[in-house]
């Protein structure tokens, strides 16, 4: 019945409108326009997402006076966008819900009253929008935020979840100056490698712990060549003196931890007095513990961050122009991290790879 409705929902009725061609797309003068039918990932319940989630044909929806419609072309399947679907993220869409969170898309048509896009633009929305992962898309022209087209389309695709994180946690929390050190674990995830390149790029150095895994020999290399000063195993890093291991690099002012547990106590103990650590993640789903002495004799500072509750603030065209600079850097060659661009029609197939079924896989991106 829920399917049933949201179905019911999309169905809009005939009408006559007034059209006036651009590029290859339409503006409406009247509100009659609708989107054309769409394949949309629909789950109407919470579970795995190899399980509650299928393919479906929907019908088109109306466009308003104020309303975009996009023609959808990449989107990722993020860590995110399963717990969603899980039903364990702290904000999820109302069921029966459309998954995905960001993506990138042409703009098809516009309503009358939209003033900043044009049938033919590159749109992202901005903050995240739920329902990324269907072929065509119609939300009012606030939501979205035209990016150049010469922004390559994975990149597009995924500029604003895990790398805008990865800007704002090097800006937000500590005054950082070239020749300064930050240290982090999860080194390997796409926000990991994006910390790493961004402080490169401003002359930051980064100490980047890793697990303990088959490959991990590989993983340094990888890490080594995006800019990566220091790369250590968590069981490197079970020895009494840990800063004994630096070198010539300066105590870290500012660590970012997105696992928990005893990964994270490597971060802490890492930094240097009155330091700060940002947590983003908990991967190993277990607390975070530190001594008594750090916080009174060390003077750290535990903090959190959150894209989404930063996206819905007041600093929306902030983050914007921070995602401008971003797709700047990919384009240059200056931001690159391994992605599979996998054509949607496989999404179950994307899906098991994002789930981890198939093995360690690079980021899926859903191609249209």
């Amino acid at each position: 019945m829920a399917l049933i409705m949201m179905r019911s929902v999309a169905t809009t009725r005939r009408g006559f409108f007034k059209l006036k061609r651009s590029y290859s797309g339409i503006r409406a003068f009247s509100s009659l326009l609708t989107s054309p039918p769409s394949k949309a990932v629909v789950y109407e319940r919470h579970g795995p997402p190899d399980a509650v989630t299928r393919v479906i044909e929907m019908e088109g929806v109306e466009v308003k006076e104020k309303d975009v419609c996009v023609k959808m072309m990449a989107a990722p399947i993020n860590p995110s966008d399963i717990n969603r679907i899980e039903g364990v993220y702290p904000v999820r869409p109302p069921l029966p819900a459309i998954g995905g969170y960001e993506g990138v898309g042409e703009v098809l048509s516009v309503g009358s009253a939209v003033k900043h896009l044009s049938p033919g633009d590159w749109v992202i929305p901005s903050p995240p929008s739920s329902g990324t992962w269907q072929t065509y898309i119609v939300k009012e022209e606030s939501v979205w935020h035209k990016i150049s087209k010469d922004s390559p389309i994975e990149y597009a695709a995924t500029i604003t979840v895990n790398p805008l994180t990865a800007l704002r946690m090097l800006q937000d929390f500590v005054t950082l100056n070239s020749g300064d050190c930050i240290v982090q674990n999860g080194a390997t995830s796409i926000v990991g490698q994006c910390i790493i390149q961004l402080a490169r790029h401003r002359g930051i150095h980064s100490i980047n712990i890793i697990r303990d895994r088959v490959g991990s020999d590989e993983a340094k290399e990888m890490l080594k060549r995006l800019g990566a000063d220091e790369v250590f195993t968590e069981s490197q890093l079970e020895v009494k003196n840990i800063k004994g291991l630096l070198t010539n690099l300066p105590e870290p002012a500012l660590g970012f931890n997105c696992v928990g547990g005893n990964s994270a106590s490597l971060v802490l103990k890492f930094l240097r007095h009155g330091g700060t650590m940002v947590t983003y993640g908990g991967m190993s789903k277990k607390p975070i513990t530190t001594s008594t002495s750090s916080f009174i004799f060390k003077d750290l500072s535990l903090r959190g961050f959150w894209l989404q509750k930063l996206m819905n603030s007041d600093k929306v065209n902030e983050c914007r122009n921070s995602i401008d600079h971003l797709l700047c850097l990919a384009r240059e060659g200056k931001l690159k991290y391994e992605m599979e661009l996998v054509s949607f029609g496989d999404f179950h197939t994307a899906l098991d790879k994002a789930l981890g079924k198939l093995g360690s896989q690079p980021k899926q991106v859903l191609k249209f």
